[in-house]
């Protein structure tokens, strides 16, 4: 470990972590043996990284949140207070399921919103939203807007955030950065 990041004196780092510079952890967290933790990333309180779990530069970490072995995180990710990661499909108490741990990708830019649950396996893709309290049991493409129990895509988002609507040529300019995107057989390209 280095000493270019915050962590709060309540906050328990064990050994074998990597932590970039400019991270801040708070109160109340455990970063569990063998985590990788970025560049500028913020940790809220109550937050449970489980060993060998990777998170990119920049990751937003809200309170309350559980991120289990298997999880990695790619730059800009942001996770909503209270939602929670899986990594057996399925568990039982009585028996030990750890060589079965399940990877999860959550790509950069991907944003997931608070109580929502990601089912392990199942990769997020890059700018995707997924709505509070959504539940996901299947890969998420690029930029789509997930909502529901299970999550079920409602739309098309920007890469700031805002969902995407469409002209008769299947063009659409996000309004806050005017980038443009174009939708085709079900993909969604940014073209400038």
């Amino acid at each position: 470990m280095n000493n270019h990041f915050y962590h709060h004196p309540t906050a328990i780092i064990d050994e074998g972590c990597t932590i970039g510079d400019g991270t801040k952890i708070w109160h109340f967290t455990h970063i569990m043996p063998n985590c990788f933790i970025g560049k500028n990333c913020n940790i809220g309180q109550n937050v449970v990284v489980s060993p060998d779990v990777i998170l990119g530069n920049n990751v937003k970490v809200q309170n309350n949140v559980s991120l289990y072995t298997g999880v990695i995180c790619e730059d800009d990710v942001f996770l909503g207070p209270s939602m929670v990661f899986t990594n057996v499909i399925n568990p039982r108490s009585a028996i030990v399921r750890k060589n079965e741990y399940k990877t999860t990708l959550v790509k950069k830019g991907a944003s997931i919103g608070a109580n929502a649950t990601i089912i392990c396996g199942n990769d997020l893709g890059e700018y995707c939203l997924i709505g509070a309290g959504a539940v996901i049991t299947k890969p998420v493409k690029p930029y789509t807007l997930m909502v529901g129990n299970p999550a079920k895509q409602i739309g098309w988002v920007s890469e700031f955030g805002h969902r995407l609507h469409f002209n008769d040529q299947g063009k659409a300019v996000c309004p806050e950065s005017n980038q443009e995107y174009i939708l085709n057989s079900n993909k969604l390209t940014r073209i400038k």
